[in-house]
């Protein structure tokens, strides 16, 4: 029979600090509904981040953080900061956008281990690219939504049927088509695409 005893009382994890875990995992659920926003460039590394006293939280983000209160002043800077950061994203949010973001979290959650570590480094390597890069990316995700389910499906399946050589190939092609649209002239004329 299977053990009906609540996670957290499972791993000793008390009902405040799952709610802040949940609330945390939240607000970074939400960096994807802000994907739009121009990226901001990051503090100079030799810059240590600075504290964010509780006081200077609005009272909706007190509210909001409310069950990290009492730990708060011992968190470090960086995360203090994230938080902060990420309660103003929430209540910037409309309700639309947050019921969107916890259905993500609620997915994510879903997930096995290795795929959320797989999705984490994927974050991390997008991250790391430079602004004008992560805009190719924002934009050709954009684009690919836009196309039909049944070709993104075709598309997807033709991936992952692929080698990585041919893989490669499917990138090199779209780079340069890239390259070609960009150098056309706004709003010439373009032939229909090639299927394969």
């Amino acid at each position: 029979m299977a053990d009906r005893t609540p996670m957290n009382a499972r791993c000793g994890i008390g009902r405040g600090a799952l709610s802040a875990l949940l609330l945390a995992a939240l607000l970074a659920a939400t960096a994807a509904a802000h994907a739009q926003e121009p990226p901001v460039a990051p503090p100079a590394a030799s810059a240590p981040a600075a504290p964010v006293p509780w006081t200077n939280l609005s009272p909706e983000q007190q509210r909001l953080l409310g069950p990290m209160a009492n730990q708060w002043s011992s968190l470090p800077p960086e995360r203090q900061q994230s938080l902060a950061h990420g309660s103003e994203r929430w209540l910037s949010m409309s309700p639309e956008q947050r019921d969107q973001a916890r259905q993500r979290f609620s997915r994510w959650q879903s997930l096995p281990p290795e795929q959320r570590q797989a999705l984490r480094q994927r974050w991390q390597r997008f991250q790391a690219l430079p602004p004008n890069e992560q805009a190719v990316v924002r934009e050709n995700y954009h684009r690919f939504q836009q196309l039909p389910a049944a070709q993104r499906q075709r598309l997807r399946q033709q991936w992952r049927n692929a080698t990585p050589e041919q893989r490669q190939q499917m990138i090199q092609r779209a780079r340069a088509q890239r390259q070609k649209r960009l150098l056309e002239p706004r709003g010439a004329p373009r032939p229909p695409p090639k299927r394969p």
